[in-house]
């Protein structure tokens, strides 16, 4: 029942025990309104692994679904946080993309995100779920739901056919630069399928390679060359894969900032990528944030949301 990764603020919780924590959320849930700092107690410092025997345990014990009962006591932005949290990984995913080109317009954020972010097994299961929940390919549902250029890159990617080796061909890094150089800012207009074809195929360590190269060919940063050459959806695209290969706990810090800074909270980013990193990488994604805002994340949260939904945010987050 431990973490899915190890560099997350929740951990597996000592001496765990599903039917206390049944007979807990049942108090929780007693009579007119609900204890929320109870679910909170319950729910946030358990693992995913751990939260799924509470699910069983709750179920085994009062004959319904531990997911229903909390949604119908419960509302809002916590709700969303503590849905998400009984989910299992690749389900949330799955989840959010569902949510994400529901009705009419497309959460374009949710699809970059998720899609830029994850391995090629992780992308895989959320396939799987999504066919086995819905009957349809999340594939067809994407290009249901997007065109162009930016559908083309979400596709390669949920195919998830990226090498994942760590081998780096020195030539070939050479040759990948000068394509996108020559795709990009050495001609008028942008040949973007270059970049897709080099961006989403190779590997991690074969592009950091191809960066270094295309910063000696055209003078630019990658990124600065996809800024200039490119707009929209596209654009975000392409500069989340670039940023989650050279530093994935940094981008979803920036992620996190920009969901905050400002007027307003995008609750739906913020809820997603605290849900969804809490036990895999969210240590990381707090000292990147520090690192680059002067700020820790837990001070932002704090700043900027209030209530139950705050404490929650806050539990996963950890201290300081």
């Amino acid at each position: 029942m431990a973490a899915i990764g190890n560099r997350g603020t929740v951990t597996e919780a000592a001496g765990f025990n599903p039917d206390a924590d049944v007979q807990a959320l049942r108090g929780a849930m007693k009579g007119t309104g609900t204890d929320e700092a109870a679910v909170i107690q319950v729910l946030a410092p358990r693992t995913i692994a751990q939260r799924q025997h509470i699910k069983e345990a709750y179920k085994l014990s009062v004959g319904k679904e531990l997911a229903e009962d909390l949604s119908s006591e419960l509302s809002g932005t916590f709700r969303s946080v503590v849905l998400g949290l009984l989910m299992l990984a690749p389900v949330y995913d799955a989840y959010e993309l569902e949510n994400a080109m529901k009705g009419a317009g497309t959460e374009e954020a949710a699809l970059i995100d998720i899609l830029a972010s994850r391995s090629n097994d992780e992308m895989n299961t959320i396939n799987a779920f999504y066919k086995k929940k819905h009957d349809k390919s999340l594939e067809d549902a994407v290009c249901g739901d997007t065109s162009g250029m930016f559908q083309r890159v979400l596709v390669s990617l949920l195919t998830a056919g990226r090498d994942e080796s760590d081998k780096v061909d020195e030539a070939q890094a050479v040759l990948d630069a000068k394509d996108i150089y020559e795709a990009g800012e050495a001609r008028w207009g942008t040949d973007e399928v270059k970049f897709l074809t080099v961006l989403c195929v190779r590997n991690r360590n074969h592009l950091l390679r191809v960066f270094e190269e295309y910063q000696k060919i055209s003078g630019r940063d990658i990124e600065d060359s996809i800024k200039r050459e490119m707009s929209g959806c596209l654009e975000d695209v392409f500069l989340a894969i670039v940023k989650c290969l050279r530093n994935k706990p940094a981008f979803f810090a920036e992620r996190l900032y920009k969901s905050m800074k400002g007027m307003g909270t995008t609750d739906t980013i913020l809820i997603r990528i605290m849900v969804a990193r809490a036990e895999i990488d969210m240590l990381d994604i707090k000292a990147q944030f520090l690192k680059m805002y002067g700020k820790t994340l837990h001070s932002f949260i704090k700043g900027d949301t209030s209530g139950d939904y705050r404490k929650i945010l806050l539990e996963l987050c950890g201290g300081e």
